[in-house]
């Protein structure tokens, strides 16, 4: 990834470009942020590390980046005292305090990673899965998941996705067939219909995919509460699996936007007599 580190604190550059450039990334330093803007408006960069110092309020700062980029950067504040909601209500993404520490270097990137990649995921063109029995196309669920990041952006709202997917879908394709990998998702897709509420978005995001979004959700443990409910209520199906060849994992995953990290995942496996979970 292409990284912008936006600060004057040397120590703080130095030791993320030497944690991060040995794992294949791209450091680039500006201590100034004038000229970082517009290096910003020439360059894309995919992360974004700022210091607002001395600023006390860091939106202008995040809202500049903004303004200034075609792209969407993942943008992480660097404070030594700042509270990570005010950080989040500013439009960033996440927050660094300082003096940074090496293990939380590591998972800060990992949710950058998982959220730019998720955007690029969703904005794909090239496959669409369109709408059927209450699922929603790939396409009009991405103007959703886009609107949930700008309303991150510019209000500071929490949204979480809700990943279900089938995760040994190749193993099942290579080793049964097309009819047993289709067959395992149309029951899946017919199990999550049958589950959701009927305020549930959930739409298909992969061939062997679908994800339910939440949006400002009214208590703190509701995201998770949902991502354990839908766990828990696979385990009580069966007849996922065309054959007794392979057994079936199903994946739940709950991620938070605009964060992008990963709370939770759950694995339910069936196999042709009954279902089991891990």
């Amino acid at each position: 990834m292409k990284i912008l580190v936006i600060d004057r604190d040397t120590l703080a550059t130095q030791l993320i470009r030497s944690r991060l450039e040995v794992k294949g990334h791209t450091i680039v330093e500006e201590g100034i942020k004038n000229n970082a803007i517009a290096l910003l408006e020439r360059e894309p960069f995919e992360v974004v590390f700022i210091d607002p110092a001395p600023l006390n309020n860091a939106r202008p700062v995040v809202l500049g980046i903004r303004r200034a980029v075609r792209n969407y950067p993942y943008v992480i504040l660097m404070s030594q005292d700042m509270p990570r909601e005010e950080a989040l209500r500013a439009g960033a993404n996440e927050i660094m305090i300082k003096p940074i520490n090496h293990s939380g270097l590591e998972v800060v990137m990992e949710n950058a990673e998982r959220l730019t990649g998720l955007i690029k995921r969703m904005g794909d063109e090239k496959e669409d899965f369109p709408s059927a029995g209450g699922v929603i196309a790939k396409s009009a669920f991405n103007q959703l998941f886009l609107s949930c990041i700008d309303r991150a952006d510019r209000y500071g709202e929490r949204s979480f996705l809700v990943f279900i997917g089938i995760k040994n879908y190749q193993e099942i394709l290579a080793m049964d067939g097309a009819y047993a990998a289709e067959y395992a998702t149309a029951k899946l897709s017919q199990y999550l219909v049958r589950l959701r509420r009927q305020s549930d978005i959930i739409a298909q995001t992969g061939k062997n995919e679908f994800c339910l979004m939440l949006q400002r959700p009214m208590y703190e443990t509701e995201p998770m509460e949902a991502a354990n409910r839908f766990a828990d209520a696979l385990r009580r199906f069966d007849d996922i699996c065309a054959s007794e060849n392979v057994k079936v994992e199903v994946a739940v995953t709950l991620v938070d936007l605009p964060v992008g990290h990963k709370h939770v995942e759950h694995v339910v496996t069936f196999t042709k007599q009954r279902a089991n979970a891990i």
